[in-house]
């Protein structure tokens, strides 16, 4: 079928294509002012916080930020066991140990299982705002340790009127092709500590404070040029992309609402969902699979954000830095019941009654709407 709903991808027009002719033209392609403009950018536009430091990925922003704040072999991370696992391989790199708490009705870390989840070695706590809702960062923050964000799918989201990136001692940005804006590959971490931002900078750039001035062991994770330039485009449209993914969210919350077998996402009081996916669950005698598959067939793109916890995937059962002493059943019940549905800035109303239509047959067919 040509006609896909689609889960969207890059939205790339002449302003991107422009800003990537003006590098070129410019022949300074590493670490010039495109990088120094996307960084005050950032800071200023995407995060509202003092500093912003660029860098080749979403995974480079985590493991930055660890080794900046010094965690490492002995330490332990709090985190979700319901995420992309690159937070996960970002703490194991580390050389921390990784102790999972479950989560809430919202998908994200709830703060009574981080607190019980937590130890004497406990070195931070690394909150994932999963689909683009931020946790309750000031609840895990008054337990006393630092909060690391992973706001890579929370671009402009807010808690209390804060935006994502602030929320903690740093947040750490995806700007993969995926994201809600990107610049093909990059990232970027926010954080209003000017000496955390400097050692930052230096560990992305080969330990060096200064040509040929090394201060530390560092690696090659800068942006470059043309990546910078790309992002600088994108991020002055993501206002509007956003705006959009919030009214195509309401349209379908408000046309799902009466679907019998259907959770919908809720948004809590003071905050504001980026909304990098919308996320439904479905009645645990629903058949999601196959609800997936007869969306499929009729041209809806439904995806699986995700099918199963990382503890309970193949390269992390038994690992000896990963503990799973603490339960975990809502996070795997929401691996076994979530549904991403299409929600994206080309996303229009006749979209919107397909999947709702669609949805609605699918849930029926597959065990849902049942007297």
């Amino acid at each position: 079928m040509s006609d896909v709903v689609d889960m969207g991808g890059p939205r790339i027009g002449d302003e991107e294509r422009d800003a990537v002719d003006r590098v070129l033209r410019s022949g300074r392609l590493a670490q010039g002012p495109e990088v120094e403009a996307f960084e005050a950018e950032l800071a200023r536009d995407l995060a509202g916080t003092a500093h912003a430091v660029a860098v080749a990925s979403g995974s480079a922003a985590l493991d930055l930020s660890l080794v900046a704040l010094g965690v490492g072999q002995g330490d332990e991370v709090v985190t979700t066991p319901f995420t992309f696992p690159a937070t996960v391989n970002a703490v194991l790199r580390s050389g921390a140990t990784v102790r999972f708490a479950d989560i809430g009705d919202d998908f994200l870390i709830e703060p009574a299982a981080a607190a019980a989840a937590m130890t004497d070695r406990t070195a931070l706590i690394l909150a994932v705002h999963l689909y683009g809702l931020p946790c309750d960062a000031d609840a895990l923050a008054a337990m006393g340790r630092p909060v690391l964000e992973d706001a890579a799918q929370a671009h402009l989201a807010t808690l209390g009127g804060r935006r994502a990136g602030s929320l903690g001692v740093a947040g750490c940005f995806s700007f993969y092709a995926s994201k809600n804006m990107t610049t093909g590959e990059g990232g970027a971490v926010t954080t209003g500590d000017a000496e955390l931002a400097e050692r930052l900078r230096v560990l992305r750039n080969q330990g060096m404070r200064d040509r040929y001035d090394f201060a530390a062991i560092g690696w090659n994770l800068r942006l470059t040029e043309v990546a910078a330039a790309i992002g600088r485009a994108q991020l002055r449209r993501l206002p509007a992309w956003t705006a959009a993914r919030r009214a195509v969210a309401s349209m379908l919350s408000e046309a799902l609402g009466d679907v019998e077998g259907v959770i919908l996402p809720t948004v809590p009081a003071g905050r504001d969902h980026a909304w990098h996916r919308y996320t439904i669950r479905l009645d645990p005698s629903i058949d999601r699979d196959a609800v997936a598959a007869k969306m499929e067939a009729d041209g809806i793109e439904a995806r699986v954000y995700y099918s199963q916890v990382v503890p309970d995937m193949e390269p992390y059962v038994g690992h000896p830095r990963i503990d799973v002493s603490q339960p975990l059943e809502r996070a795997r019940a929401a691996a076994r019941t979530v549904l991403s549905l299409p929600c994206h800035p080309g996303i229009t109303e006749a979209d919107v009654a397909r999947m709702v239509a669609s949805l609605r047959a699918a849930v029926s067919s597959a065990g849902g709407d049942r007297p």
